[in-house]
């Protein structure tokens, strides 16, 4: 039996963006990856306390990363954002935290736009999960 993917999910999102809303983008997106388990969520410090995030955290069980702007731009994406730099100070949330948060140098899913039944949007990435190396 194959051992599923180890992956990261990297999130993007509106405020007050529904945990309905959040679970569906995730669920579009590792339906194209079969079978996974995931590692953590991660996005931007400015979600640390966004609702939906802190339900879909706890109610699967992973860690909940964040990174602040400077370490999220410090990243390179394929699909940077101008009208998010401008808004909270990176080109990229989902992308650049999968990558943070993964130790990956790819994303296997690049930046999914979704709109859920809130009419909120939310992004999602993600990448392989790679454990950190350890110092020689």
């Amino acid at each position: 039996m194959t051992r599923p993917t180890a992956v990261v999910i990297g999130i993007g999102c509106q405020r007050g963006t529904a945990l309905e809303t959040l679970e569906g983008a995730i669920a579009e997106a590792l339906r194209r990856l079969g079978a996974v388990e995931v590692r953590c969520i991660a996005s931007h410090v400015r979600k640390a306390d966004e609702p939906a995030l802190l339900a879909l955290a706890e109610r699967h069980g992973w860690p909940f990363l964040t990174y602040p702007a400077e370490r999220l731009d410090a990243v390179g994406v394929p699909n940077p954002s101008a009208r998010v730099a401008e808004e909270v100070g990176t080109a990229s949330v989902c992308e650049a935290a999968a990558l943070l948060a993964s130790n990956a140098p790819q994303l296997l899913v690049e930046k999914l736009r979704h709109i859920g039944p809130d009419g909120k949007g939310a992004t999602i990435a993600v990448a392989r999960w790679q454990p950190a190396e350890a110092p020689a």
